[in-house]
């Protein structure tokens, strides 16, 4: 008689216990042990337990390939989340690991393998090819394409997150947090309301302090005191929460007719427009792609969104500064130009109506579009077609988890005719109107390549932008992302050719760029990957938009935005009380730090997952912003693994 000791663990999570029958068999080459329950003195199974059984078997089972778990119902239905199963052979054998990390739902039979990562190449067991092939059988026919707008990257077929499958669904803390913290919000700044009149309009710009209570952060702070300022304005284009929209001019736009002698005022001593253009020291904001879209109807009244044109100067003294705005594409008698030598609420205005379209912009292109709908395409071709045995599977899933539902859950609550956006922002919501037009824009001229920092600073000409620190942050976390990601590949791809012959890897590119990623015919990605470079470059760029991308649109929301008029999403000039609160409400919501947030970058719970040079660029940036009164705050601590929120 074989003897082995067998260890279940439990999720962590509420709800993650059992009362329910548990049965292990353990499946080897030469056969299978007897199916056992799983029963010992006292509660088995609670959350967060570690159990140990003995399983027995009549014969040697050779070289173990499987466990099979079930769970049958005892007096009512209880689901049950299974962390692993750790194995240890008679004779004091190395124990073996089986990761499990799914739910067991209702009279079920699941068959879970060893965790050492394995390309198809190297499975020869047909006992393990066959578990690879259910595996992927399954997983195909539990998550779907669906076309849900035409015109922007393919999702995951579930009409809300509660028709995904119950392993990729927020855990209950998580579900918890994210519907109270909203609700929360919103009845604090319903308070407000009351307290300051429902629904009035306000006095004076003054007024909007009025609305700075417990939600507040000292970025936000900042930006009430100096939101005025010029130098603060090119500081946001730079680091706010859209810093990719900034680009070096090195000629005017025909449609922006600035003349030397209009701007003069604001250059440095002895210089003039001419040569700082060719200096490389003029920059531009360009919102044309906000042209003629559709606006939203807010309390009977049509609103209005600009498409400006916005000149920036990088001054020697004072930093980048605005010097001269279009609020329309189309110049003429009834477009002016506006200068900073304008009267001053005029100038003000004006640098709030180019925020106003920066809010439409950042939050439904740089931050939705480009991190969330992106990372979605990933994370379905992911579960569609790579095996969790897959080396490529074990690295994205931490970096894939909870995206799915957050998704699900944005298209239902905010983007929705009747989500929270259509209350508050400019931008068409029914149908999708604006929003819809704005994404398809937006995914037409989406590239591979303007996904990857390094090219994208370069091709927007921002390389010698002076305190650009997304850039600089941006480019250090990139550079370790892609050591780390090449360094796991060598593992596991010792040539070009092995990547070419691995017929899972293949067909999750073909799955991402004809299923994913449709009708983009520019996108520069291709449907095969021919060598071990452009696994490293794809990997990065997934993990580097899930962490380090999606924080930079993201995380920063209640720090600039919460100031209403820095940042208004609608402009009727400015937002009412009512409109204001929700705004406020809204970025406190989706900008703050997560209770039950995934692993900071670079922290896996696979302890040879953990990249050291993720460490020193803490270390880095924390020294950068010691003593700093506006802190730039993308350290790695502050990054997620993956998009949550």
């Amino acid at each position: 008689m074989e003897v082995y000791t067998v260890t279940v663990a439990t999720g962590t999570s509420d709800y993650s216990g059992t009362n329910n029958y548990i049965y292990v068999t353990l499946v080897g080459e030469k056969g299978e042990s007897e199916r056992t329950l799983l029963d010992n003195p006292g509660l088995d199974f609670c959350k967060g337990a570690v159990d140990q059984y003995k399983v027995s078997s009549s014969a040697p089972l050779g070289a173990l390939l499987l466990v099979r778990l079930e769970k049958q119902r005892y007096w009512v239905e209880d689901n049950w989340f299974c962390r692993y199963v750790t194995v240890e052979p008679p004779g004091g054998d190395k124990p073996m690991t089986f990761p499990c990390y799914r739910w067991l739902i209702g009279d079920i039979k699941l068959e879970i393998r060893e965790g050492t990562a394995k390309t198809l190449k190297d499975d020869s067991s047909p006992q393990l090819l066959t578990h690879r092939k259910a595996e992927l059988q399954e997983r195909k026919s539990a998550y779907r394409w669906v076309t849900w707008a035409p015109g922007i990257p393919r999702c995951i077929d579930a009409k809300t997150e509660a028709d995904l499958p119950q392993d990729v669904r927020f855990d209950n803390e998580k579900r918890s947090d994210f519907e109270h913290s909203l609700q929360y919000a919103l009845l604090e700044l319903s308070l407000k309301k009351l307290a300051i009149k429902f629904g009035k309009s306000w006095n004076d710009l003054e007024d909007f302090k009025r609305i700075f209570w417990k939600l507040r952060s000292p970025v936000a702070e900042y930006c009430m005191e100096h939101w005025r300022d010029d130098w603060f304005f090119g500081y946001q284009c730079m680091n706010g929460s859209n810093p990719r929209m900034i680009q070096r001019c090195k000629k005017l736009p025909e449609n922006f007719p600035i003349t030397a002698n209009m701007v003069q005022s604001s250059m440095s001593p002895r210089t003039h427009l001419d040569r700082e253009l060719k200096a490389g020291n003029i920059y531009l904001l360009d919102y044309a792609i906000t042209d003629g879209i559709p606006t939203n109807t807010i309390r009977g009244t049509r609103q209005h969104i600009a498409a400006p044109l916005c000149l920036l100067y990088q001054h020697p003294d004072q930093g980048l500064i605005p010097v001269a705005i279009q609020l329309e594409q189309t110049p003429g008698l009834d477009t002016p130009i506006f200068l900073p030598t304008d009267p001053p609420l005029t100038w003000l205005l004006a640098k709030m109506w180019v925020r106003h379209s920066e809010f439409q912009v950042f939050q439904l292109l740089s931050h939705l579009l480009r991190t969330h709908l992106v990372i979605e395409v990933f994370c379905v071709a992911t579960l569609r077609q790579l095996p969790a045995v897959h080396p490529v599977y074990k690295l994205l899933a931490p970096h894939l988890r909870y995206t799915l539902e957050i998704n699900c859950r944005g298209r239902t609550q905010l983007i929705s005719d009747n989500g929270i956006f259509k209350r508050v922002r400019s931008c068409g919501v029914h149908r999708w109107e604006g929003l819809l037009v704005l994404s398809q824009r937006e995914y037409q001229v989406l590239t591979y390549r303007s996904l990857q920092p390094r090219y994208d600073f370069t091709d927007r000409g921002v390389t010698r932008l002076d305190k650009y620190h997304y850039r600089e942050h941006s480019l250090l976390l990139w550079d370790a992302i892609h050591r780390f990601v090449s360094g796991v590949v060598d593992l596991y791809y010792l040539s070009d050719q092995d990547v070419e012959e691995d017929l899972e890897l293949q067909a999750w590119i073909r799955d991402i760029t004809q299923e994913g990623f449709t009708e983009l015919p520019n996108f520069g990605l291709s449907s095969k990957l021919n060598s071990r470079e452009e696994v490293y470059t794809l990997l990065s760029v997934v993990i580097f938009i899930s962490t380090a991308q999606h924080a930079a649109t993201n995380n920063g929301q209640f720090d600039w935005c919460a100031w209403v008029p820095n940042t208004p999403m609608i402009m009727d000039t400015l937002p009412d009380v009512s409109q204001s609160c929700v705004q406020m409400a809204i970025t406190w919501h989706l900008g703050r730090a997560q209770p039950d947030a995934v692993n900071p970058l670079g922290q896996y719970t696979e302890e040879h997952f953990t990249e050291g040079r993720l460490k020193e660029i803490e270390e880095h940036i924390r020294s950068e912003n010691e003593g700093a009164e506006l802190q730039y705050l993308t350290a790695a601590s502050r990054i997620e693994n993956s998009i949550t929120i």
